[in-house]
């Protein structure tokens, strides 16, 4: 047995493993890293509109801001949540952005002009003579159009953003600590300082020691291995000592040997499995086994043929997750972006530009699997009324199951749902979106809105899937035998990045129960799912 002293020093060549409560925070610029703070143009935006004003904001009244952590009811707002006693690193923070990003926040400044140029300039005329007016910053990376309604846009060249310097992978880095239970800080709005119970390493995402390191879940590696393939110095070395282990922690019922397995893991992740194949929806997965109220890393599969990302937003493609998955996943399947579009970042550059092996999916596009297949289907809504191609809802196919995932797809037009069944038959689960009052369109997106809108225009376009009666609506139209509502943030290790409180008495909830007296009227089998739950057949 391998001893703590010679795991901290390095100097062991006997087996380790990673703790099953070890946990990734992918970062840029300190802050959690999501597609909207990557992506080149919306990373640009974010920061110059956003997360800069944010800390500048903190920095003038730190009293505040905690006050504001402290309230209930202000949970999900954009406060930064560090004491006061630590303003300075934010301090430090901010003026290494604005010293090192200023690249970014030329290119923030640089759209801003050109949308107002466009504004003034685009009356239904030859838009040639713009070009030259353009700022220097956004020369060869983007075309200008109008619409047949002679509406005219600006559509960036997206591809070449990723190799441009405004793709700048020095401001990632990673944060590695253990999982304590206690719910970490609200993602959007607070950085994430140095501590001495996390190791912080300055590297990209896309960095082959983290296969290296999470690979160490499933197989055995080394200290020594660990430390070459990462870069760490002798302090480095000491604090990953507290992340391994002597002992594996995977699960033995984690692989399947006879039939159709699917288990819920919280959120909306899904793992459907066979013994040819796995699937897996929305990862999104807790690190903490200590309780047994939930899957965890543990429980996964050792190989995953298919990871299904249904849209882009923070909770549906979760970086923590999916960077400890990278070595073990056949490819990710993605709805194609409608290219170029400003709050339409395509899901399929960013996760190859992170490592991942792609395949882009339009509307009823297959993709096989062993023994099945998984169609893509159209994903309606909840998208705050923004042009957002970039969502899908899926049909697998496997162990002669039929399963909708319907993720937060609205019902507001049922008849949509009559055309996926009559192209692809009855469907027998539908596990479906209930957040029927969600947050208002800036709470999102306010950094990508080139100009402002109320507050009354805001509040009307919310970022919501379906309330009891269009649910209903869409069980009707699929002709579903069992419906699962899923994907409402209710779980415990979800708190930093969904912010969600609900109680018996919230809307959502009422319309949830309402849906489910709904189908319990028509004999539909139906739950709200909440933790774990496993289907066998």
């Amino acid at each position: 047995m391998a001893h703590r002293e010679d795991l901290i020093m390095g100097i062991s060549d006997e087996p380790v493993f990673l703790r099953s409560n070890a946990i990734i925070e992918p970062l840029v610029d300190k802050f959690y890293a999501w597609m909207h703070i990557v992506a080149p143009v919306q990373a640009s935006l974010n920061l110059a509109s956003l997360q800069v004003p944010m800390l500048e904001s903190y920095l003038q009244n730190p009293q505040v801001h905690m006050a504001a952590v402290a309230n209930p009811a202000l949970r999900g707002g954009y406060f930064v949540n560090v004491d006061e006693t630590r303003s300075m690193e934010v301090a430090n923070l901010l003026d290494g952005i604005k010293r090192d990003r200023a690249d970014m926040l030329g290119l923030a400044a640089a759209i801003a002009e050109a949308e107002e140029l466009i504004r003034q300039s685009a009356t239904g005329f030859d838009l040639t003579p713009l070009y030259p007016k353009l700022p220097e910053a956004l020369n060869g990376l983007v075309e200008l159009a109008y619409d047949t309604s002679n509406q005219p846009s600006m559509h960036f060249i997206e591809p070449l953003l990723y190799t441009s310097r405004f793709y700048d992978k020095s401001r990632q880095s990673v944060q590695l600590s253990l999982d304590d239970g206690v719910e970490r800080p609200f993602i959007l709005s607070t950085p994430r300082l140095s501590g001495p119970h996390a190791l912080d390493l300055a590297i990209p995402f896309d960095h082959p020691g983290l296969d290296e390191l999470f690979q160490a879940r499933i197989k055995p590696t080394t200290v020594g291995r660990l430390r070459e393939a990462l870069g760490l110095d002798d302090a480095q070395t000491a604090q990953l000592g507290q992340l391994l282990t002597d002992r594996p922690s995977a699960a033995p019922d984690r692989n399947v040997t006879s039939g159709g397995r699917i288990r819920y893991y919280g959120h909306a992740c899904l793992v459907l499995q066979t013994p040819e194949a796995t699937v897996v929806t929305d990862p999104f997965i807790s690190t903490d086994n200590r309780h047994g109220d939930r899957y965890t890393m543990d429980d996964l599969p050792d190989y995953i043929d298919l990871v299904l990302i249904t849209h882009g937003h923070q909770d549906h493609i979760v970086l923590e997750t999916l960077v400890q998955l990278r070595s073990r996943i056949g490819a990710v399947v993605v709805p194609r972006s409608s290219r170029g579009n400003l709050c339409d970042p395509s899901i399929g550059l960013y996760l190859k530009a992170l490592g991942f092996t792609v395949v882009e999916v339009d509307d009823f596009d297959e993709v096989p699997i062993p023994g099945g297949k998984v169609i893509a289907t159209p994903f309606l809504g909840e998208h705050s009324d923004l042009d957002i191609r970039a969502k899908s809802t899926y049909v697998v196919r496997m162990a002669g199951a039929s399963v909708f995932i319907g993720a937060d797809s609205s019902g507001i037009d049922p008849v949509l749902y009559r055309y996926i069944r009559s192209h692809l038959g009855n469907v027998d689960m539908a596990f479906l979106g209930m957040e029927c009052d969600g947050a208002p369109l800036t709470w999102l997106y306010q950094g990508l809105l080139t100009r402002p809108v109320t507050k009354k225009m805001s509040d009307s376009r919310k970022l919501s899937g379906s309330n009891a009666a269009q649910a209903g609506a869409i069980m009707e139209e699929l002709g579903a035998d069992e419906a699962y509502i899923y994907a409402m943030g209710e779980e415990s290790w979800q708190g930093h990045v969904m912010a969600t409180t609900y109680n018996e008495d919230t809307y959502q909830i009422q319309q949830i129960n309402e849906f489910l007296a709904w189908c319990q009227a028509r004999g539909i089998h139906s739950e709200h799912l909440f933790n774990k739950r496993e289907w066998t057949w």
